[in-house]
């Protein structure tokens, strides 16, 4: 295993955890107003197959990236009717709306299957900081949506931390009732705050067909929308911790098309696998690591408080006074 091929594994370890941390933010931010949404998976596609018709059309990734963040703004926004307005069940809300995400990116994509890409996301190197030998060429040539992706986390913290916005929105997460009595708006707040997890979803799918598998396929979200959910769990409702979470998932992503290049070959020098890997196991362990990890927080919830939203997937319907 030579240096070229570590420092292309730490690129795509970067460029897959970007691709989960924008998915699994925006579910956070929903998770915290108290609104569970299932729906991640039918998001990225519908940010997928919206972005890559706009790259074609116009060769402009950062406008793709703007109209999948509205699209799916609005795509998502069912869910927040469906759930919040209307009361309805979060989960199944949640999954019809995958369901639904899923077969409307097959339908109007059917078209653009076979177009080649028009537009991608590029590298951005900072000046001299990307001659900087491994850093330079993985941390300091990102493109600009995962310095993006970095923001918005640390946007995100800020806002939910040192905001009167985002302590309204913890407060209606944890007790709907309490937070209306105080005059919070709770409709208002959880249909903003889905919102806002669908525009970041929409991003992340943006991210997957302009940039880290450039193209429109049906199959192209692979799942990763359900880790992205996962993430949230296990990055305990945090933005640094569902960072840190992203990064670990991103780096099993990246190892699934590479761990059989990493096999010994004759005469080869260096780090290498002395044995072969099956590649149906390793396309399996970003998921086995995935339900290890909730089992895991579940056993641990047994014996600590929850840190998760109090009233999370619970509907709210005020009372008339």
């Amino acid at each position: 295993m030579n240096e070229q091929t570590i420092i292309g594994l730490l690129v795509s370890v970067i460029e897959f955890g970007t691709l989960l941390y924008l998915a699994a933010l925006g579910e956070m931010i929903a998770e915290k107003s108290g609104v569970l949404n299932l729906g991640v998976e039918g998001m990225m596609a519908m940010g997928g197959v919206s972005a890559f018709w706009v790259g074609v059309e116009t060769g402009n990734p950062w406008l793709a990236l703007v109209f999948a963040a509205v699209v799916v703004a609005i795509f998502a926004s069912i869910h927040g009717v469906v759930s919040v307005a209307i009361g309805a069940d979060q989960v199944v809300s949640g999954l019809a709306l995958t369901i639904l995400g899923l077969g409307l990116a097959a339908f109007l994509g059917e078209d653009l299957v076979f177009e080649a890409p028009r537009a991608a996301f590029a590298n951005f190197e900072l000046g001299p900081l990307a001659d900087i030998p491994w850093l330079g060429e993985t941390i300091f040539s990102m493109t600009l949506v995962s310095w993006l992706a970095l923001a918005l986390g640390g946007a995100t913290w800020f806002v939910l931390n040192r905001t009167r916005a985002g302590l309204s929105l913890r407060a209606v997460g944890e007790s709907a009732a309490t937070a209306d009595a105080a005059g919070t708006p709770v409709v208002r707040i959880r249909l903003i705050a889905v919102a806002i997890g669908g525009a970041l979803a929409g991003m992340a799918g943006a991210y997957l067909t302009l940039k880290l598998a450039p193209g429109w396929s049906e199959l192209s979200t692979a799942g990763r929308g359900w880790i992205a959910v996962a993430l949230v769990i296990f990055g305990a409702w945090r933005p640094g911790r569902v960072l840190v979470g992203s990064v670990l998932f991103g780096g099993l992503l990246a190892l699934e098309p590479r761990l059989q290049t990493f096999r010994c070959q004759p005469g080869q020098e260096g780090l290498c696998l002395g044995f072969e890997i099956d590649p149906i196991i390793v396309s399996m362990l970003p998921y086995i690591l995935t339900i290890v990890v909730l089992i895991l927080i579940s056993i641990r919830a047994r014996h600590r408080p929850s840190v998760a939203p109090a009233a999370i997937g619970q509907v709210y319907r005020r009372e008339e006074r």
